[in-house]
Order: C-alpha cells, then sequence, then structure tokens
C-alpha cells in the first residue's frame, strides 16, 4: 500500500500527447508550381518559346557573319516600244515591245538558282501579255542579262479614266507601263541548297514610243525595280 502511494506522490503528467501533425504538397516530378499544372504548362511553352528564339537568333547571327549576304538588284537597262495603239472600239491593244533586264548578285559566297522566270507587263493596271524566261544559275558576284521581247494584240477594257490616260500618253510618246516577275529561286551556300521561295519584282516603266516624233528627244531611263522577298504566300 505504502509503495503505490510513492507512486501516486510523485510528479505525473498523464499519457504522452502526439505530436501535431503537418501536411505537406509533395513537389511534382518537374520542380512543382505553387499556381498548379496551368501555371507550370506557360512556364514551360514560355522557356521553350524563349529558347527557340535565342537559337535562331545564334544561327541568324552565325549565318550573317559567315555569309555577309547582300540583296539581289534588278535594273531595267532597255526598253524599245515600236508599237502600241488602240483598235476595234478602243479595246483591243497591239504592241510590240523588247525589255533588257540586268540581274545582280553582289554576293561572294552566295549562289542563286532562278528555276522559274514568269515575266508579266501591264498597262493600267491589266495584264496584256506574260512570257517564260529560260532558267538559269547565277553565281558569285555576277551580273547577268535578259532580254524578252512582248509582242502581240490583247483585249484590255480601259475605261473613261484609263482611255483619258492612254490618249494624253499617247500625245507626249511615252507610256506608263509595268513589268512584273514572278520567280521561283533557291540559294547556293556552299554546298548546301535551301528550299525554294517565290520572290516578286515590280518594274515601273515610262518607256517611248519609237515611231512617235514626239519621242525623238526622250529617251528610256534606267529603272530600279522593287523586290518583294516574301517567303510564305
Amino acid at each position: 500500500m505504502a509503495e503505490k502511494q510513492g507512486h501516486l506522490n510523485g510528479t505525473y503528467y498523464g499519457p504522452a500527447v502526439p505530436p501535431k501533425q503537418h501536411s505537406y504538397l509533395r513537389p511534382g516530378r518537374g520542380g512543382g508550381c505553387a499556381c498548379g499544372c496551368g501555371c507550370c504548362l506557360l512556364k514551360l511553352i514560355f522557356d521553350l518559346v524563349l529558347t527557340v528564339v535565342v537559337a535562331v537568333g545564334l544561327l541568324a547571327l552565325i549565318f550573317w557573319l559567315i555569309f555577309r549576304p547582300n540583296l539581289v538588284k534588278f535594273h531595267v537597262t532597255d526598253a524599245e516600244l515600236t508599237q502600241f495603239n488602240l483598235t476595234t472600239g478602243n479595246t483591243l491593244l497591239n504592241y510590240n515591245l523588247n525589255l533588257n533586264l540586268t540581274i545582280r548578285n553582289p554576293n561572294r559566297r552566295i549562289g542563286i538558282y532562278y528555276d522559274r522566270i514568269e515575266a508579266r507587263v501591264f498597262y493600267g493596271g491589266q495584264r496584256f501579255d506574260s512570257q517564260y524566261l529560260t532558267p538559269f544559275y547565277q553565281g558569285h558576284k555576277n551580273t547577268t542579262t535578259l532580254s524578252q521581247a512582248f509582242e502581240g494584240q490583247q483585249v484590255v477594257v480601259l475605261g473613261s479614266g484609263g482611255l483619258s490616260d492612254f490618249n494624253s500618253e499617247t500625245a507626249a510618246g511615252v507610256y506608263e507601263i509595268d513589268m512584273r516577275l514572278y520567280l521561283r529561286v533557291r540559294f547556293k551556300l556552299g554546298r548546301i541548297k535551301t528550299f525554294r521561295i517565290k520572290p516578286r519584282i515590280k518594274c515601273g516603266l515610262k518607256v517611248p514610243l519609237s515611231s512617235s516624233s514626239s519621242s525623238a528627244t526622250t529617251a528610256f531611263q534606267t529603272e530600279k525595280c522593287d523586290i518583294d522577298w516574301r517567303i510564305f504566300r
């Protein structure tokens, strides 16, 4: 009895209290995001886009440092117009036009394959002829001269305003004619050949009529052409 009394008189704290349980979010395999899976996906997409942009930028810089590309230049250096008149109620255009075109490749390490060359000529926004030129390869730092004749008849509808402009140009002996080139080209970089792209060339010309008395003092002036290098069309 005394033994039991001594035990009861000692310090007694009762049964042990288990520690408080804490819950933890297990991080995901990708490192985890506090805002959930949507945030992780957006971060992954951003990282991928940033990586691609940086890689493309580095490749472009390396390409430029190695090849130092320069734009190809197109000029119409000569034009001869021996016939340009309307018949059959001012709807049938009779024409005879010869053009000389120079293409300058100023690059030292880049060659150009001209796989298809289509030349179209327009008057008053209407096409009156189209011709295909012979494909060719243009080497480094090379100037190539092309010649093409356009001859025949074509129905055109100019309207009252267009017909008035035609009469004014007939009196002046100089006609505003547009030539456009529709190309398919590839570039050669060493042994590598690129995929085909489809640039378009536009040349605005003022061509004197050779048989016109008023054009005796008017000579054709070399015209620089505009280039649209858009890859996707």
